[in-house]
């Protein structure tokens, strides 16, 4: 392979505008053109298999009337508007009519629950929220805890509280003019998954999508070419659905796939194959559950993918492994937070991907792993993942947040001069690429030895019988922790003898890795405890850990 890498990485360089808004790049921009505005926004089919397709003048079209709508409402430029929507096109065009008018959209997942919905509508004050028959009860109900919320516009969902969404566009106009919004305003509130602790309100600024697609376009190959199709069964609410799918496919004038209903792995090589995907986003939990389900892979039409990338936890080398065997791509490992996103990845078009790895700093993205000087690590030294408020040409880089939502404590708290500390620990090895070592309060000590759950957790879950794998420390007086994992078997798995199968689990992880790596206790789980974005919560089980040594539990 032509290693580009250098090149690309060293020539590249940002060229932001004054002025910019998602609204009009992502679909005012192509429905302007009556040609552009034909093309494909959206297809969609929901759990009842009923299926529709939005051009980018429908799209267009029905965003002012919504506008028009949030601007009689009262809506004002900065003003939260939530959107409690699962992947589907009104949720695109809520987006857009919130970019319109120069308010601050407020992604939130319908499974989030009555107490999650109610402290992030409450912490954002937000306005107005957008929900479906789905997320409608919780909102309604959450609602009373929210004083700032006092209009509720309703998809399939009937109640006194809510306008729905069918009244109030039918009184609207159809012409609208989006605001001129600076393209350092706020545009996107998003709140943190939780998995280290309480979410935070992340606040991303319309140059926030342009900071976004330079890693975007090289962990899909090179994002658009003729025909491409996206899909991702990430939710359009989670910062990875928006950030590495949805809006950049529209910035480019692509078709994307929305789909509603729980996520499968027959369903998933069902739209794959339906819809001619070529290009791909899946999180890690969804692949290795696609994985799982089908170690091998037989369909009657060969899948069209050409690009498969996943970020949000460490990948590991099976995933990897079967992407290549069964679907004949090299998976695009990539890392990013709600706070920056694609900013470390693969390409392997362009250079070449190493299983394990998360890759090398994007183009347009100044990286380095820090120590606790804040000095850079030499090579093979783990220390913590920052980014630069610049590039390496000493352009601002506009894929870092503006802060945390009314909380500059925890913003300064984030930074060590112009670095963002990400709280993500790795190593880089001799040719650059990244390695990751799990997140800071996630590593622990065992008999002096530093314990990174990652790479464990990966060997693990490389065994047939496992399908999901937790590693944490358990209090122990003489070695400071002992290892324990998590285990949750996978169906073939779940009949054997659990003692022998826990030799075997230990052994399996002794011959691959060092000794001390090895988990010295194994307890077999039914679940792990996960976010709604399909991160674990490493945290809850090392509670659990504490609380059973605090009570004496064996």
């Amino acid at each position: 392979m032509n290693d580009q890498y250098p090149e690309l990485y060293q020539s590249f360089q940002w060229l932001i505008p004054s002025q910019f808004n998602i609204a009009q790049a992502c679909a005012y921009r192509w429905a302007e053109n009556t040609l552009e505005g034909r093309r494909i926004a959206i297809y969609h089919e929901d759990e009842a298999g009923r299926r529709e397709v939005w051009t980018y003048t429908r799209l267009a079209d029905t965003a002012r009337k919504l506008a028009n709508g949030f601007i009689k409402m009262g809506v004002l430029p900065g003003d939260r508007v939530a959107v409690v929507l699962g992947q589907r096109p009104e949720a695109v065009a809520a987006y857009i009519a919130i970019f319109s008018v120069g308010a601050i959209a407020l992604p939130l997942s319908p499974v989030l629950g009555v107490d999650s919905l109610a402290t992030r509508l409450q912490d954002a004050g937000s306005r107005v929220a957008i929900i479906d028959d789905r997320s409608g009860p919780d909102v309604v109900q959450a609602q009373a805890r929210c004083p700032a919320l006092s209009q509720i516009i309703s998809i399939d969902f009937d109640h006194d509280a809510v306008i729905t969404w069918r009244t109030l566009l039918a009184r609207q106009p159809g012409v609208f003019k989006e605001l001129a919004t600076r393209s350092n305003s706020p545009a996107l509130l998003l709140y943190t998954s939780g998995a280290t602790g309480a979410p935070k309100g992340v606040v991303l600024s319309h140059a926030s999508l342009i900071g976004a697609l330079p890693g975007f376009v090289a962990s899909q190959n090179w994002f658009p070419q003729k025909g491409d199709v996206f899909w991702t069964p990430a939710d359009w609410s989670w910062s990875s659905g928006l950030m590495n799918a949805l809006l950049p496919t529209l910035y480019f004038g692509q078709a994307i796939v929305g789909t509603l209903g729980h996520f499968s792995s027959a369903r998933s090589f069902e739209i794959l194959a339906r819809y001619r995907i070529s290009n791909m986003f899946v999180p890690p939990t969804m692949l290795h559950k696609m994985m799982q389900d089908y170690p091998s892979l037989e369909m009657s039409t060969p899948l069209a993918l050409r690009a498969i990338a996943s970020a949000g936890e460490p990948v590991g080398t099976a995933a990897f492994d079967w992407c290549q065997r069964t679907l004949g791509i090299s998976l695009n490992e990539m890392y990013g937070q709600a706070e920056t996103s694609h900013v470390i990845g693969n390409s392997y078009r362009k250079w070449s991907a190493r299983a394990g790895s998360m890759g090398k700093p994007y183009p347009g993205h100044r990286v380095a792993v820090l120590d606790s000087r804040g000095k850079p690590c030499r090579a093979g030294t783990v220390g913590e993942i920052a980014v630069n408020r610049q590039d390496i040409h000493g352009h601002p880089d506009p894929s870092l947040f503006l802060r945390y939502w009314q909380n500059d404590d925890a913003t300064q708290a984030r930074f060590n001069g112009d670095w963002y500390m990400t709280g993500d620990l790795a190593s880089v090895d001799p040719e650059g690429y990244y390695w990751h070592a799990g997140r800071s309060d996630d590593v622990f000590k065992s008999s002096g030895y530093r314990i990174g759950p990652g790479e464990i957790e990966d060997c693990l879950m490389a065994h047939t019988a496992v399908e999901g794998a937790a590693v944490v420390p358990k209090p122990d007086a003489t070695r400071g922790a002992l290892v324990k994992a998590y285990v949750v078997l996978a169906p073939n798995a779940r009949l054997h003898d659990a003692s022998l199968l826990q030799a075997e689990l230990q052994e399996y992880v002794r011959h691959r890795l060092a000794a001390y790596q090895t988990p010295r206790e194994i307890e077999f789980v039914d679940s792990l405890p996960m976010t709604s974005s399909g991160k674990l919560r490493r945290s809850v089980l090392r509670a659990r850990e504490q609380q059973r040594t605090h009570r004496g539990d064996r």
